[in-house]
């Protein structure tokens, strides 16, 4: 099985964006270091607790501070900007970092939308054009339009798409896109979009055969009872980014003093079907029967957590289950 890492450089009440891409880079180069595949960051706007408002300018950084972990956008929220536009920035990161670059892009609105329309200079677009996108990015990725992208690389990125349900996964389907399934997002359609992508790929001039991961939230410590203490810091964060509260992180002191109401109980309950935490034997075991359900042998591990040395142990622990002999 492999191991990859999806990176929102949360920011922790107390901290600041600064330390929260500080924490980000010393984390691609610890997973680097114990075998993971790909470190992918993300994009979000007009948000106090997302960092990663610009993932080809953070890709750069993080690809010139490592050494061969491929690095890339998780994702690129295409519906709000030209697909030239981002075929040539990733050619360039391509360029700088030869084999080391995917393009993962997602259909998301970004935000409110005011935000939308911020980025897109006032422009409505519609969201309903993401399929005539993704097609113009492939022709512009693989010179096959009468505007070329340039820089010209031997190897354009792979382009990945992000999904939730099987629409996601028809349009990399038909595109002859690599294909994420976000379980970290909707744990319940994750069967059905891989089956329908793997069983309609259509190849491209990017992609022969289909390729994809899934991407899950994980929290590892060696007892139980201390991975459930970690994750409370990320139970009262989807809480309160699901209520749009705070997209900070809650420090661990708030974490351990939180009361939860009946409902924030349920809640809990439900977003911990997105979730695994507990030691390393139970992480691996659940991963294990995930695999044979998705038929995916790559999985993306997000981790928000409030302490960044629980959430370095947590990769720690995963790679010595998971990745034994694999680390370089």
């Amino acid at each position: 099985m492999k191991l990859s890492v999806l990176d929102q450089s949360v920011i922790t009440k107390g901290q600041d964006a600064r330390m929260a891409f500080e924490e980000t880079v010393k984390l691609a180069q610890r997973t680097e270091e114990l075998g993971f595949t790909r470190f992918w960051v993300a994009e979000h706007h007009n948000t106090n607790g997302l960092a990663g408002s610009a993932p080809q300018v953070l890709i750069s950084h993080l690809a010139s501070m490592t050494q061969h972990i491929k690095v890339g956008s998780g994702g690129v929220l295409l519906p709000q900007y030209s697909p030239y536009k981002i075929a040539e920035d990733f050619k360039v990161l391509e360029t700088l970092f030869p084999g080391r670059i995917d393009l993962g892009i997602g259909r998301s609105p970004g935000g409110s939308y005011e935000t939308r329309l911020a980025l897109t200079d006032g422009l409505k677009k519609s969201m309903n054009e993401f399929p005539r996108q993704v097609g113009e990015l492939q022709q512009y990725l693989h010179e096959g339009s009468r505007v070329k992208a340039y820089p010209s690389v031997q190897q354009p990125p792979m382009t990945w798409i992000l999904g939730i349900s099987h629409r996601g996964a028809r349009v990399a389907a038909e595109h002859g896109t690599a294909f994420t399934y976000g379980h970290f997002i909707n744990s319940s359609n994750g069967k059905r979009a891989l089956d329908y992508y793997h069983t309609h790929f259509q190849p491209s001039a990017g992609l022969k055969a289909p390729v994809s991961n899934v991407c899950i939230f994980v929290i590892c410590a060696p007892t139980q009872e201390e991975a459930e203490e970690i994750a409370r810091s990320q139970d009262i964060w989807l809480l309160e980014v699901e209520r749009g509260i705070d997209t900070r992180i809650p420090s661990k002191e708030e974490a351990a003093n939180r009361i939860f109401t009946a409902r924030e109980r349920e809640k809990v309950a439900e977003n911990r079907k997105r979730t695994i935490v507990g030691t390393p034997e139970k992480v691996k075991e659940e991963l294990q029967l995930l695999s044979e359900i998705y038929a995916a042998d790559e999985f993306m591990i997000i981790s928000n957590v409030s302490d960044f040395e629980d959430k370095m142990r947590s990769y720690e622990l995963l790679a010595e289950s998971l990745l034994a002999g694999e680390a370089g």
